[in-house]
């Protein structure tokens, strides 16, 4: 029996990247998995192929996390292909690069739609479903390594993710009380198609050179943090932003 056995885990943005790897970390432990995705039907049909052959129940869910009616929607769907929702994870984010001094209040807008509100109000969704399922539950946000070290045009995206961990802070106090549980992950450099907007894989060989680990973040790296904090074994945790980075990043 994995970590997950008889867990139903909704998880945004899981068709690719991190989010893809956290899918198929707990389908591995157990869990059945709903996989929400915004327009690449293809590799979400594909991440759910490999859960289906694991023998987990496996949905798709198409939607977009920003929009006012996708709260909602997600988990509805999520409750009604797999009976419940017990794991929420918020994966979903954008970060596209502008310089400060070039940036729109539409860029900033964008950022925190996708990264933070939407963040919120599906965690809100999912607490609502939990408590009335009287089970309780774990909500993972994803934060960065970005909260703490500047990250070159990104102001709109770092203090987006720096909104995601006082949100997870503020959520975990007011839902400790019900059973649910809220944590959230700081990757750092990670192997994955966002990074290598604007840097050669030159650039990249050289940061992940200069980690303290001496390499850069896999996606399953992330996912496993992330299968912990869904776990019982982690019953103690919440309010904790999990700092995955390699050592880049050593916050007293």
């Amino acid at each position: 029996m994995g970590n997950l056995a008889g867990k139903s885990a909704l998880i945004t943005g899981a068709q690719q990247g991190i989010g893809k790897a956290i899918a198929l970390a707990f389908a591995q432990e157990g869990a059945d998995i709903a996989i929400n995705y915004l327009d690449d039907q293809p590799a979400a049909e594909a991440v759910a192929a490999s859960i289906h052959a694991m023998g987990n129940r496996v949905t798709l869910i198409q939607a977009d996390v920003a929009a006012p009616e996708s709260p909602k929607k997600l988990v509805d769907a999520t409750i009604a292909a797999l009976g419940k929702i017990d794991i929420l994870v918020n994966n979903a984010g954008v970060f596209p690069r502008v310089a400060f001094l070039e940036m729109q209040p539409s860029d900033w807008d964008f950022v925190h739609a996708i990264n933070l509100k939407a963040d919120c109000f599906i965690a809100q969704a999912a607490a609502r479903a939990m408590i009335a399922a009287g089970t309780g539950g774990t909500i993972i946000n994803m934060a960065s390594s970005a909260i703490f070290g500047a990250s070159p045009r990104g102001v709109h995206y770092s203090a987006s993710k720096g909104g995601v961990v006082s949100l997870t802070r503020a959520m975990a106090l007011e839902l400790a009380g019900v059973g649910i549980r809220v944590n959230a992950i700081a990757p750092g450099l990670t192997d994955t198609a966002q990074p290598r907007y604007g840097h050669t894989e030159e650039d990249l060989a050289a940061r992940a050179a200069a980690m303290p680990l001496g390499r850069m973040g896999q996606p399953e790296d992330i996912a496993n943090v992330a299968v912990f904090l869904a776990s019982d074994k982690s019953s103690f945790m919440t309010g904790q932003t999990v700092h995955t980075n390699g050592g880049l990043f050593m916050p007293s």
